[in-house]
C-alpha cells in the first residue's frame, strides 16, 4: 500500500454489499436477531426477497464477513409514486464507526434517487425514542423528525418512536 492511500480508500476496498437471496436469508435472520430487540415475522423475510426490493435490501460485508443489514419495503402512494420504508438497518457493534452504515444508507438513498418505477418521493423510518445515537446518525444524513409515533413498539420499552423522513430528489 502506498503512503498516498488514505484510510477511507483502504476502508472502501473492504466494504461490499450483497443482494438478499434465499441462500443468505439465514444470515439476514441472524443479524436481525443480534441487532434488534424484536423478532421479525416469516412474512418479512419472504417479502424482502421480492425482486423490486433488490436495490433496497442489502447485506453489508466487511472483509467478506457479513456485519450489517438493510431491509426496506416500498409503499405505493397516490399518483404512482412510492415511499421507501427503512424497516431495519444495523451494523454489529465491533464494526460501528467505520462508515459502514453511512455507506449502506447512501447506497440505498442513491438507488431511490434514480428509481423510476416507482418514483420514490421519500424515505422514512422509525427510531425508538431512547436511541438518540441512531437519531443523530439519520439526521446527519439529511433525515428530519416528522413526529413521535406513540406506542409504536408493543413489546419493548420505551414504546414510542420518532418518525424520521427524507425527501428524495430524483436524479432520473
Amino acid at each position: 500500500m502506498s503512503s498516498a492511500t488514505t484510510p477511507k480508500t483502504r476502508l472502501a476496498s473492504k466494504v461490499s454489499f450483497a443482494s438478499l437471496t434465499p441462500n443468505n436469508l439465514g444470515t439476514v435472520r441472524k443479524l436481525n436477531s443480534v441487532l434488534f430487540p424484536i423478532k421479525y415475522s416469516d412474512k418479512l423475510y419472504r417479502d424482502i426477497l421480492a425482486p423490486e426490493l433488490e436495490d433496497y435490501c442489502k447485506l453489508i460485508y466487511y472483509n467478506d464477513v457479513p456485519v450489517g443489514i438493510i431491509c426496506s419495503r416500498l409503499e405505493p402512494q397516490p399518483g404512482g409514486t412510492a415511499k421507501l420504508y427503512l424497516m431495519t438497518m444495523g451494523v454489529l457493534a465491533p464494526y460501528r464507526s467505520l462508515g459502514l452504515g453511512s455507506q449502506g444508507l447512501e447506497a440505498i438513498l442513491s438507488a431511490a434517487a434514480v428509481s423510476t418505477k416507482p418514483k420514490i418521493s421519500h424515505v422514512y423510518l422509525h427510531v425508538q425514542v431512547s436511541n438518540t445515537a441512531a437519531k443523530r446518525f439519520y439526521e446527519k444524513h439529511g433525515f428530519t423528525e416528522v413526529r413521535v409515533h406513540e406506542h409504536y413498539y408493543k413489546k419493548i420499552e420505551p414504546h414510542d418512536a420518532w418518525i424520521l423522513e427524507k425527501a428524495i430528489v430524483s436524479l432520473s
